[in-house]
């Protein structure tokens, strides 16, 4: 299949970006790009928080008072829970969130949310964007050329550092290289704005 480019200006380009039908023109499965987005924000969770069971805070070896004649509740170790220097009931514990997703079905998610921004009309291909210096201005107007009114995403071969700056001052704008393509960043944004050359680089990497 083929997809028209768009002109910097915002003009259909009389020029076109042939690509897989496998890669853009399938159905849309939803429950798999759920799947494959729940498990790439799973993978990115640090599962660090650690608290200290009574096993793990130090101390408590000697018992603090004689068994009996004292009248108090009989206590074997300052360590337990309801203790104000003991360990915590149900002590938070260093854990890893990573949920299972195999190669194909996260290609195939890809593939699938891909398909879906040009039903939906979201994906602009552009020939190639330039920016000899920052200028978030210069970026907004091009942006804005191409219909862009809410968030985009900027998909480059290679990034542009002119580019990628100019958009760190804009709200809802985010710039990535084609490696860097995430079901994540695919979806969260209203318009993705894509590079012929960027798109050929995908299809590389899902074939």
């Amino acid at each position: 299949m083929e997809l028209n480019l768009t002109t910097a200006t915002g003009k259909a380009s009389k020029k076109a970006v042939e690509v897989s039908d496998a890669n853009f023109g399938r159905e849309f499965n939803e429950s798999l790009v759920h799947q494959a987005v729940t498990a790439y924000l799973a993978a990115a969770r640090q599962g660090s928080v650690a608290q200290k069971n009574r096993a793990a805070v130090s101390g408590g070896g000697k018992k603090p008072f004689r068994q009996k004649g004292t009248g108090r509740a009989r206590a074997g170790t300052t360590r337990g829970p309801i203790w104000r220097t003991g360990g915590v009931t149900f002590a938070a514990q260093p854990r890893d969130y990573t949920q299972k997703l195999n190669k194909k079905m996260y290609a195939a998610s890809i593939r699938s949310i891909l398909s879906e921004l040009v039903r939906l009309e979201r994906l602009i291909i552009i020939d190639d964007i330039k920016m000899d210096a920052p200028k978030t201005k210069e970026l907004v107007d091009k942006l804005t050329a191409l219909g862009v009114i809410d968030s985009a995403l900027i998909v480059m071969d290679e990034l542009v550092e002119a580019v990628a700056l100019s958009a760190r001052n804009i709200p809802h704008v985010d710039t990535c290289t084609a490696t860097e393509v995430n079901p994540v960043n695919l979806v969260g944004y209203d318009k993705v704005v894509m590079t012929a050359s960027a798109v050929k680089k995908v299809e590389e990497m899902l074939s």
